[in-house]
């Protein structure tokens, strides 16, 4: 087998290189090796891992070459997190199945119905911000991102449940997003319980209190029935398989906790780098202005997230740095040709999502932030994938870019944000937990108030 070229370091070497900073790892084995490149970066005895940038590789891998591709176990660092019966756990028929319940929750008039909720729940943080302070926009953002989760997906209404709920998810979000904490995620043997003073043991006990919390919103809900009921929760709870069967309290749970793990750090790190990049940009955000300032004080969520130019920033931010930088890896099942290379079976195949919204005959000059790349002719989603693509592409995606585009538009409709000192340095991506994010050190100064701008239905 006559593998694309790639780096002959050892196993080892290369996947430190990769873990260490992985987007420097993608720069220099692309400008260096071309597309698509070898690496060996799962272990010692590591298979071929092969990266892909080309939208007609990505499209292979996604349609036509996809019955002959295995995903493996790649998603098992999460099942402590998630649980066995998470949509990202199952494969085949299975996966097809639960995600043909999931997607109405997700999708449609069900999902644009919580628009004014994310937008008042944005005006509520916003107020709680003095003109004059200095904000740590990541923290904001998460923190709006866990109430949106806490009620548009989850269903709670404040109160006991409610506040304990929030308290306990934002100590483990924060916990698993550490590198201290995480590592034990990716290394089965750091999986002991020794007690309520060690980290996995911390961790299991936070679970559990969380679960009972869950099961008891469950149990109340099937109690009280959900009628006239809309969040994604109670939407989940009416929906059946093809024999009418309906998802468990377990397959509810895992769903919900997948839904947190995949909406909240993702969205908010989405918000935070367009925070970033109109501070760095301050044309694009007189546009951006501009084109909200036209909606008048009556726009409602829908028409204000239909705003061509809104949608074009948030989609050029995700397409600059994506928060995943890469597809889920597929293993080859049989023989396989792709690239004018033949691919025998065991080889890993991925599509970097980094790489391929780098590619300069798709984007010329890939490094500049111009949200106009996406104001013309769209994009195929093999050219721009931020949320993955294929069958196993992201299940919220729709609810993530709703989200972002409304808290976006309500802030600077609101409120004038400011650099917080003289001068605003470049920043690179820094790794929090699965995701890649501008440095804590990114901050903005509340400046004047814009005017009680409400949104309403």
């Amino acid at each position: 087998m006559v593998l694309p070229s790639g780096s002959r370091l050892p196993s080892l070497l290369q996947t430190l290189s990769l873990i260490a900073d992985p987007i420097a790892f993608f720069d220099q084995q692309s400008q260096r090796y071309g597309d698509p490149f070898t690496t060996r970066v799962l272990g010692i005895n590591s298979p071929p891992v092969v990266f892909f940038s080309h939208p007609d590789a990505i499209q292979a891998i996604f349609t036509t070459l996809s019955s002959k591709l295995e995903l493996g176990k790649v998603t098992d660092v999460f099942r402590p997190l998630t649980g066995n019966e998470s949509l990202i756990m199952q494969d085949g028929s299975r996966h097809q199945q639960q995600r043909q319940m999931l997607m109405p929750a997700l999708h449609g008039e069900g999902l644009y119905r919580w628009g004014q909720v994310i937008c008042d729940l944005t005006t509520e943080a916003i107020d709680r911000w003095s003109v004059g302070s200095v904000l740590k926009i990541q923290s904001e953002m998460l923190d709006i991102s866990l109430e949106v989760i806490l009620r548009v997906v989850f269903g709670l209404k404040p109160g006991s449940r409610y506040q304990q709920l929030q308290r306990l998810l934002h100590r483990l979000l924060e916990d698993i997003n550490s590198p201290t904490y995480s590592v034990q995620f990716f290394l089965p043997p750091l999986q002991q319980d020794l007690g309520a003073w060690s980290p996995w043991g911390q961790f299991v006990r936070i679970r559990q209190q969380i679960d009972a919390l869950l099961y008891a919103e469950i149990a109340d809900r099937r109690s009280q029935g959900i009628h006239d009921r809309s969040d994604i929760l109670s939407v989940l709870m009416s929906a059946t398989d093809a024999e009418g069967q309906p998802l468990s309290d377990v397959e509810l749970r895992d769903q919900l906790m997948t839904l947190l793990l995949l909406g909240h750090e993702t969205t908010a790190s989405g918000l935070t780098w367009i925070f970033y990049w109109l501070q760095r940009e301050p044309q694009i955000a007189d546009r951006l202005l501009q084109e909200l300032d036209t909606l008048g004080e009556q726009a409602d969520p829908m028409t204000v997230a239909n705003q061509p130019y809104l949608n074009a920033v948030c989609k050029e931010a995700l397409r600059i740095y994506p928060i995943a930088l890469i597809s889920q890896p597929r293993w080859t099942k049989e023989a396989i040709e792709l690239m004018g290379y033949r691919f025998e079976p065991g080889t890993v195949l991925i599509p970097s999502i980094y790489l391929a919204h780098r590619r300069a005959d798709t984007y010329p000059n890939p490094d500049r932030f111009e949200p106009e790349r996406f104001l013309g002719k769209a994009k195929s989603p093999y050219e721009y994938l931020p949320f993955g693509g294929g069958s196993r592409s992201c299940i919220g995606m729709a609810l993530a870019m709703y989200e972002m585009k409304l808290v976006l538009a309500t802030v600077l409709r609101q409120v004038t944000l400011t650099r917080s000192s003289e001068m605003l340095p470049v920043v690179k991506p820094t790794r929090r937990g699965i995701t890649f994010v501008p440095p804590k050190e990114f901050r903005m100064r509340v400046g004047d108030r814009r005017g009680a701008k409400v949104l309403v239905s």
